[in-house]
């Protein structure tokens, strides 16, 4: 605890001359001619308020600087630039507040795990390792709460839309009208922007481009919707406009959208805390045992309560990944960087891409398309070739952290071997001082003897009480008490002789490379399973847009099948190939995608396309919709609650089991086994004794 005082004092320290040398530096350039110049301009327009908007501008820039925080920052600025286009203001001020949320967080948890784990620098490391996910985590909801609240701000302003609409009868005007009208700065930017596009010379190019940057689904629909009804314009439908209906359409999406988030938030928004609590809970579990029960020492000190830490840490980290995973609630996606991400650069390098061509399949053969499928049918956004490199580092960081491990359990047995108090009696409780002091007095005279014998393999009782006898150390010992601690160092001897790296260890290695080479794979199941659990959704809001679609004017197959493509994700792939293959015949084509998929509601949506395409219009093609509106809103609710209380086991399920772990395998059965072991040895030595 010493230690850890004089360097946080030390670092303290550090920190304030770093304060002070840049207040030097910063008084010397005030000090220049020029800076001096613009002081004197900028005076009196200054205002002497606090503003947190230039804090922010200010952290930005430092931020930037700083290369930990860069990473993060350039990340958190691609997902930012989704909601914020051009505004580069609104994104640095974003950015920072976000960063330094983040900062104020990690900092003080930081101390808190090195004033915890100061004794265990392993722990102490893999918690500060894991903070790194922490940031990231913490960062994704951030950004996340963002595009929650842009889809709110969208329904208040679909709302205020309806009005606009009602006393102007025109699209361009209502949407610029709203947008001006408007207190939320989000929705307005979005809104200005498709009012723009859909009053360019050339809205159909500008709506193509907008489909790519655009935040989310909802505002997608709107602005193609929009530009239908300018194009060929409005029409009634009994008492009502068919523009505000699917406004309306869209509207109810986006509520169903909102309430799906906020109820997954709810059922997770503890259960990434509770994954990797136990991680934090290990040290003190550990100090509490040992300083309530003795016995369990020499379990916690060697090498089977580092093997436990290193058990729970690793499916702490499993598991956590795990959680966000299920989490997933469907708002903006990480943004890739797919042109030249980090394994492009560890790709080029020679030797690494010699070994990814000879493992990675050949195209075309049917090992490769199958894996290109599992990727697909994840949601993979990387090359083949990137997600071997992953692959191939995986297990080899699993081998070499796995060898390291083994050489530094060895180290640690030796460590115990040469420190741990040694008696000739065993304890359920505590020792006294005095029985302490003798233990380690026996430990240190039968170290000088292990020194002697160390690295000899045939050597027995006699040898050693020969030489023990030979020792000033032991010159004054009875014979009893030689032979009793020659039986004690002969044990230490054995072990001692044991400790090098052995052929079981490296195959163990071996075994975790292997494990750490297959994990991507099994990664590219889980998610595929999770996106299934989605499939059902997808296709209820494939149903919602061709509801929207089928009444207006020249709407065909082809443009429904845009439309699907667009906002698709699980059948994206089916969708793009039938789109591709629709011109050489719209039938075929249908009938091949429909040979393609398996999920029976989509299949039936095929078919009715189908229908439509040389028999009936659109219109009557799904006209079960239309009149089974109400069913399948009601459905749709139906179908959300069954996914999130799905989740939400799975999500628990998952989230708990470090939790468990810890405290069964970690404290629980040691406190319970080597307990009853020493009081059965205990037991045994009395009837001896008897």
């Amino acid at each position: 605890m010493n230690s850890t005082f004089i360097i946080f004092i030390g670092v303290v320290a550090v920190i304030l001359i770093a304060i002070i040398i840049a207040f030097l530096y910063i008084q010397k350039k005030s000090k220049n001619a020029d800076v001096v110049r613009i002081q004197n301009l900028r005076k009196g327009t200054e205002t002497k308020e606090f503003s947190s908007d230039v804090l922010y501008q200010k952290l930005y820039i430092r931020y930037v600087r700083f290369i930990f925080t860069r990473f993060y920052l350039l990340k958190i600025r691609r997902r930012l630039e989704i909601n914020n286009g051009d505004d580069e203001f609104t994104i640095r001020m974003q950015s920072a507040k976000i960063i330094t949320k983040a900062l104020l967080i990690i900092i003080p948890l930081t101390i808190l795990v090195i004033l915890l784990t100061h004794n265990n620098i392993l722990l102490m490391c893999i918690i500060l390792i894991f903070e790194l996910f922490m940031i990231d985590s913490f960062t994704d909801n951030a950004v996340t709460k963002l595009d929650n609240d842009l889809l709110l701000q969208q329904v208040d302003f679909f709302a205020q839309m309806r009005h606009a609409y009602h006393e102007c009868n025109m699209v361009g005007e209502a949407i610029y009208q709203t947008a001006q009208e408007t207190d939320h700065v989000e929705i307005s930017r979005q809104a200005e922007q498709i009012f723009e596009i859909l009053n360019s010379a050339d809205p159909e190019t500008g709506l193509e481009k907008y489909y790519d940057v655009a935040p989310n689904n909802y505002l997608r629909e709107f602005a193609g919707l929009s530009y239908l009804t300018q194009e060929f314009g409005d029409r009634k439908m009994g008492e009502s406009s068919l523009y505000l209906t699917n406004l309306e359409n869209i509207s109810q999406e986006m509520q169903l959208e909102i309430l799906k988030r906020d109820k997954l938030n709810y059922v997770f928004q503890s259960l990434s805390i509770i994954s990797i609590a136990p991680i934090l809970m290990l040290e003190p579990l550990k100090g509490w045992a040992t300083s309530n029960f003795t016995f369990t020492k020499t379990f916690y000190n060697g090498s089977s309560g580092l093997l436990m830490q290193i058990a729970v840490m690793v499916l702490t980290y499993v598991c956590y990944i795990l959680v966000r995973k299920v989490r997933d609630n469907g708002s903006t996606k990480k943004i890739q960087n797919t042109q030249n991400p980090w394994q492009e650069k560890v790709y080029q390098f020679k030797p690494m891409k010699k070994l990814i061509d000879l493992l990675m399949p050949k195209r075309g053969t049917k090992d490769y398309r199958k894996l290109e499928k599992q990727m697909k049918d994840a949601g993979y956004k990387l090359k083949m070739k990137w997600f071997f490199v992953n692959k191939v580092l995986g297990a080899a960081l699993c081998f070499i952290v796995t060898l390291a491990i083994a050489i530094g359990i060895h180290i640690m047995e030796i460590h115990f071997i040469y420190t741990d108090p040694t008696s000739n009696y065993n304890l359920i409780s505590n020792m006294n001082a005095n029985q302490e002091k003798k233990a380690y007095e026996t430990t240190a005279r039968q170290n000088e003897i292990l020194d002697h014998f160390k690295g000899k393999r045939d050597v027995t009782e006699a040898d050693i009480q020969a030489y023990m006898k030979t020792t000033k150390t032991y010159k004054d010992f009875q014979q009893k008490d030689i032979k009793s601690e020659a039986t004690q160092i002969k044990e230490k001897l054995d072990k001692l002789n044991e400790q090098f790296l052995k052929v079981y260890e490296v195959l163990l290695a071996m075994l975790f490379a292997a494990l750490g080479y297959v994990a991507p794979n099994l990664l590219l199941k889980f998610q595929t399973k999770m996106r299934q659990m989605e499939m059902e959704d997808e296709v209820m809001s494939y149903q919602t847009i061709i509801m929207m679609l089928m009444r207006i004017e020249r709407v065909d197959v082809e443009m429904i099948l845009e439309w699907l493509e667009r906002y698709s994700d699980i059948f994206k792939e089916q969708i793009s190939k039938c789109l591709n293959n629709y011109e050489s015949g719209a039938w075929e084509a249908l009938e091949e995608m429909k040979d393609e998929v398996t999920y029976q509601p989509f299949i039936r949506i095929i078919e009715s396309m189908q229908t439509s395409v040389e028999q009936v219009p659109i219109k009557e093609a799904f006209e079960e919709l239309d009149a089974d509106r109400e069913y399948y809103r009601d459905k749709r609710k139906e179908t959300n609650e069954r996914l999130i209380a799905k989740k939400g086991k799975i999500g628990k399920l998952i989230g708990f089991a470090p939790m468990i772990v810890a405290f069964v395998g970690y404290l629980i059965v040691p406190l319970v086994f080597i307990g009853m072991t020493s009081m059965m040895s205990s037991f045994d030595e009395m009837s001896t004794m008897a």
